[in-house]
């Protein structure tokens, strides 16, 4: 697994309005959406392409466009889907699918509850959307799901990870074709799992606490 630290001054002042206690949801949903953004440019920087050569107005030039089949992009329900949005403004003519997982407060361990994924995935390059690295059961399932239907790259795009989360990916995908891309890498995790010092609870921030 590789991580790429999005080290962005755009990308530290919006992750840090994100982590204050004080911005409402409707802020922290358009900041989150921006973040995206600027965290999608840095994962798409390998995205496959091919050279083609078009016609302008006074002449010809060559250039690249991206190629078939086109990218899947996986938010992992709920907190996800306040990713979505920041993802496709940058690559529109992706397929979506949907991962559902929920975690037990008590013993941390991420169940499946939902699964809208193809079924075969070969060589397809997929981006993963999950606001939180925690303790990284989550995305190592996740990842795992794709795996088995072929994927040929998996990036997931998260707004914090943890040590100890980015560790737990590691050592269950130690290969080039899994990636990481955060806008920071905090301290550590507390006792209830929670990223310290974080940003609190992203699905609840993004769309209220149920």
């Amino acid at each position: 697994m590789r991580t790429l630290l999005a080290d962005h001054p755009l990308v530290t002042h919006k992750l840090t309005l994100l982590r204050d206690a004080g911005t409402d949801t409707a802020t922290f949903r358009m900041l989150a959406d921006e973040l995206v953004t600027l965290l999608a440019y840095e994962a798409t920087r390998e995205v496959r392409v091919a050279e083609v050569t078009v016609t302008t107005p006074v002449g010809t030039a060559t250039g690249a466009k991206l190629v078939q089949p086109s990218p899947l992009i996986v938010p992992v329900l709920r907190a996800g889907i306040g990713m979505l949005d920041g993802m496709t403004r940058l690559l529109p003519m992706a397929s979506v699918g949907f991962v559902g997982m929920v975690r037990d407060e008590k013993s941390l361990v991420a169940s499946t509850y939902a699964n809208r994924l193809p079924l075969e995935l070969s060589g397809r390059e997929v981006f993963v959307l999950d606001p939180m690295l925690a303790t990284g059961g989550t995305l190592v399932t996740v990842i795992g799901m794709l795996a088995e239907r072929g994927a040929g790259t998996v990036t997931a795009i998260c707004l914090l990870a943890a040590p100890e989360g980015l560790a737990r990916v590691a050592e269950a995908f130690p290969e080039d074709d899994v990636r990481v891309v955060t806008g920071a890498v905090d301290e550590r995790l507390n006792d209830k799992g929670y990223i310290v010092p974080g940003l609190g609870d992203a699905g609840d921030r993004l769309f209220g606490e149920i």
